[in-house]
């Protein structure tokens, strides 16, 4: 009886180690535009940004290291105050109802029927408008002297006599600014929210409704849970938007009246061209960064636990 020698299992022979490298060489040729943009346009400013938050660095003349100075002055400043109590304050007011507004769209046009072609495009509309463009087109309406706001509204007797809406109070002016921004980006956000209701299953709807499901039970149980991730998207954006909020005061309201509505960038321009300042201009800017990097990642790390 004759034994057989145990054959040795086939090994595939592995890519040479040059053909390796040859291709992490292209994938890095690949990469190096992206890589040298992103260098150029965000880490280099952003470093530059960091160091001059460090030094009294004036618009003109040589800068000198003064660290941690700027950063210690910012809580004896009453105009940042100010700012951070305004800018909060216009974040959650906007964020509320313009995620309202923006969910009310979508649901409205979710579904495919007559007529829903032309309210996507009448919603969506006003977002190829510039935020600038559509911020002195308010400032035109809103005009004392020549808008037709105050004349259309004297005429059916909701107003007696002209209101200043842009500088009158700062209840009217924030009121001015909070329309301008839903008529402006309620068509975006509702076009985001409306990719997240169209890609959920309409057979969990149809077996909600055989099981005897509401319109309000199937809305809180069904579209907000599935709808999850598309929501911390919209509010990231709307909440980030609001912090960083800077063309519709400046247009509206030039921050007035009594600096009732100027935001934290109307500070860090401020500091940086009318104070001429840039250091502590650079150092509101790198707290505000640090504000919004917690915030984003809070934000992420909410949506990965909730996509689980």
């Amino acid at each position: 009886m004759t034994l057989l020698a145990p054959t040795r299992p086939t090994v595939l022979p592995s890519a040479p180690p040059r053909r390796k490298r040859n291709k992490q060489w292209i994938g890095a040729l690949y990469a190096a535009p992206t890589a040298f943009v992103v260098g150029m346009f965000f880490v280099v400013p952003l470093g530059l940004v960091v160091w001059m938050s460090l030094h009294h660095w004036p618009l003109l003349g040589a800068p000198t290291i003064n660290a941690p100075e700027n950063y210690a002055g910012l809580a004896d400043d009453d105009l940042l105050r100010t700012a951070v109590w305004f800018t909060l304050k216009y974040t959650v007011v906007v964020t509320v109802l313009l995620f309202v507004l923006s969910f009310g769209l979508a649901l409205m046009v979710q579904h495919r029927r007559r007529g829903v072609g032309l309210l996507r495009t009448a919603f969506f509309l006003p977002a190829a408008v510039g935020f600038a463009s559509a911020s002195l087109l308010f400032l035109g309406l809103l005009s004392d002297e020549i808008g037709p706001v105050n004349r259309v509204l004297e005429k059916v007797g909701l107003v007696d006599g002209y209101v200043s809406w842009t500088s009158g109070s700062p209840n009217s002016a924030l009121g001015s600014a909070v329309v301008l921004v839903l008529w402006r980006f309620a068509g975006f956000n509702m076009l985001i929210l409306l990719t997240g209701l169209q890609a959920i299953p309409l057979d969990v709807y149809e077996a909600a409704r055989l099981d005897g499901a509401t319109r309000w039970q199937i809305f809180w149980r069904i579209t907000v849970p599935l709808m999850r991730p598309t929501i911390a998207l919209v509010l990231t954006l709307m909440i980030t938007g609001s912090l960083l909020a800077f063309d519709q005061f400046w247009i509206l309201t030039r921050g007035g009246p009594d600096n009732g509505t100027t935001s934290l960038v109307m500070v860090i321009y401020r500091e940086a061209f009318i104070e001429l300042d840039l250091g502590s201009a650079a150092a509101i800017s790198v707290v505000l960064l640090g504000v919004l990097i917690v915030f984003n990642a809070i934000q992420l790390g909410v949506l990965r636990r909730r996509s689980q």
